[in-house]
């Protein structure tokens, strides 16, 4: 039986709505978007928009963004989580990215119009890598159009801001700036149990107190605790997967190495055999049990009331897939 939590993960779906996603609380986004552009730019001001973005034609597919704000100049924030790993993550953020830059065109009149595009930004936060061309070590990737050969910057209109969580790994003596002591929150906050001398400061007595469990309405609790079942089915259902597949692998590889080797040699290869496993079994579980793991994980989250359009974009099966489950 897991711990009673004081404070809910801010990186669960329906907290970081509840911490982020409303107008008593927009003064946290705010602060906390001020301090990933790290003076690049200066919000004052939020306004929410409708997370689900429909296409324009019937058969044009939407998409649903975590959170989508409009600041004081008309430009575009979309803030993301992910939690584990996504194929495409990348293609997916230039794909919202692109929607919300074409829907800038006027119906008509483009010629008075004359592209006048305003800013567009995603920022992401990740508990997992979602790419391998990320700078090992590195947990904050400011993303913009630049000049391959100069690095001079193209258009400063359009920006990816990726943040590995994973990859910080400060200890509390070790934060110096107040993006430190955001990212140390998000990461740490669901494993405290009170709000820490070094974070007594208005923004994160808001957020602590916004976060502590016993202040969630009976409802709210209900869709926490659905949600993080739910966390939970997701990561027992890899766990196994992965169990499975290290077992299967390990015996597969002992008995091939059984047949090719002789007696002389066998100690040595044993030795191996663990190691050999360890680095194929990430991929085998990809290859061989991957689809079986994301047809269980979408079941389940159907049975838990997800939209099928909520389905696809976590798996990435198609909608009649989904629709057939």
């Amino acid at each position: 039986m897991r711990q009673a939590i004081k404070y809910i993960d801010p990186l669960i779906d329906f907290a970081f709505k509840k911490i982020f996603g409303s107008d008593p609380n927009k003064d946290l986004l705010i602060d906390f978007l001020n301090e990933v552009f790290r003076g690049r730019k200066y919000i004052i001001d939020l306004i929410y928009n409708k997370n689900e973005h429909p296409g324009d034609l019937m058969n044009e597919g939407g998409v649903i963004f975590d959170l989508l704000c409009t600041g004081a100049h008309d430009e575009h924030f979309i803030i993301e989580v992910q939690r584990g790993k996504q194929k495409n993550f990348k293609q997916r953020a230039l794909f919202y990215t692109s929607r919300l830059i074409s829907d800038q065109a006027p119906k008509g009149k483009r010629n008075e119009w004359r592209y006048n595009l305003t800013e567009v930004f995603l920022i992401a936060l990740l508990e997992d890598s979602v790419a391998e061309d990320f700078q090992e070590g590195q947990y904050l990737h400011d993303i913009c159009l630049c000049d391959r050969d100069t690095g001079k910057i193209f258009y400063d209109k359009l920006g990816y801001i990726y943040i590995e969580l994973h990859k910080f790994v400060k200890t509390s003596d070790q934060l110096e700036t107040d993006l430190d002591k955001w990212l140390f929150v998000l990461k740490n906050m669901s494993s405290m149990d009170k709000i820490p001398a070094y974070l007594r400061k208005p923004v994160f007595e808001k957020l602590f107190n916004i976060a502590q469990f016993t202040n969630l309405t009976k409802e709210e609790k209900m869709l926490w605790n659905n949600n993080d079942k739910h966390r939970w089915d997701n990561k027992n259902v890899m766990d196994y997967a992965i169990e499975l597949a290290v077992e299967e692998a390990t015996e597969k590889v002992r008995d091939e190495i059984t047949k090719e080797v002789t007696e002389k040699v066998k100690k040595e290869v044993t030795k191996k055999v663990t190691e050999k496993v360890k680095k194929e079994v990430t991929e085998k579980v990809k290859k061989e049990r991957g689809e079986e793991v994301i047809r269980i994980v979408a079941f389940k989250m159907k049975k838990d009331g997800y939209t099928a359009q909520q389905i696809v974009d976590i798996t990435s099966l198609s909608l009649s897939e989904v629709e057939g489950l």
